[in-house]
């Protein structure tokens, strides 16, 4: 069993960050944060300059985190020195162009080394995924596949060879918050559910516990981002604390009747 699927073994809870929003110490606090504070797996994003799934609030974070020169290289020696100190699976959410730059065995091999378990590559579509799935398997990185709404007659083929677990995107267009979820989304976990055993985790638009609850319900675990971003905007340094408070709110709302 791989460490992305133990994770699944309850209902997880998965938050997302952009790294080095404001800085890579206050997101290695962060990171230490949400492990202790009930994540069971965390997304971080690598700072990238046209980040097309992101909507304005996880858009702004990575403008921050550019505007302080972060690298890949400097997310990797950050992921290094957390990554011993959680107990929890840590997997990278960012695009095609960061990996293909950095060179696609150079970054699965890196990977490796830093103790990233998975990939999600929202740019990648399932016909081209080869290119790095291929080169993430042979160090030991799952590839994560997403599912939409707009997936259609391509759900049934993603699902059977997906690997990790699968991120279903719960409404159309970017991230950020939302009142109302997509109220198809339960019939669209069935259908994944049809074809493979791999976790699946519902993401885009949770912003509040009782929305997390609702959809680990129907799925595996729940992904929250631009929620806990918008903490991060406010707080800055000082957000660790504030984040561990939220990730906290969330992961006890899988436990109310």
């Amino acid at each position: 069993m791989s460490r992305i699927t133990e994770a699944f073994t309850k209902k997880a809870f998965i938050p997302f960050i952009t790294c080095g929003d404001p800085d890579l110490d206050t997101t290695k606090k962060i990171i230490k944060e949400m492990a202790e504070n009930g994540a069971d797996l965390i997304e971080l994003g690598i700072p990238f300059s046209d980040p097309t799934a992101e909507g304005p609030v996880i858009m702004e974070a990575n403008i921050r985190a550019l505007s302080n020169n972060i690298t890949t290289d400097d997310v990797f020696k950050m992921v290094s020195e957390v990554s011993s100190e959680v107990n929890i699976p840590l997997v990278f959410m960012t695009y095609a162009n960061v990996v293909f730059s950095y060179g696609v065995d150079r970054f699965f091999e890196k990977c490796k080394e830093t103790g990233i378990c998975g990939i999600i590559l929202p740019d990648v579509p399932f016909e081209e995924k080869a290119e790095f799935e291929d080169a993430a398997m042979e160090y030991d990185v799952e590839f994560i596949s997403m599912i939409a709404p707009t997936s259609e007659d391509r759900i049934d083929m993603i699902s059977a060879d997906a690997h990790g677990f699968i991120y279903i995107v719960s409404s159309l267009g970017v991230t950020g918050t939302r009142a109302q979820l997509n109220g198809n989304i339960r019939a669209l976990v069935d259908r994944v559910r049809k074809n493979t055993d791999v976790p699946t985790a519902i993401g885009f638009g949770i912003s509040t516990p009782e929305q997390a609850a609702e959809m680990a319900d129907i799925a595996d675990g729940a992904i929250v981002g631009s929620a806990i971003v918008k903490v991060i905007e406010k707080y800055g340094k000082n957000a660790p604390e504030h984040v561990g408070k939220f990730v906290k709110s969330m992961k006890e709302a899988y436990y109310v009747s």
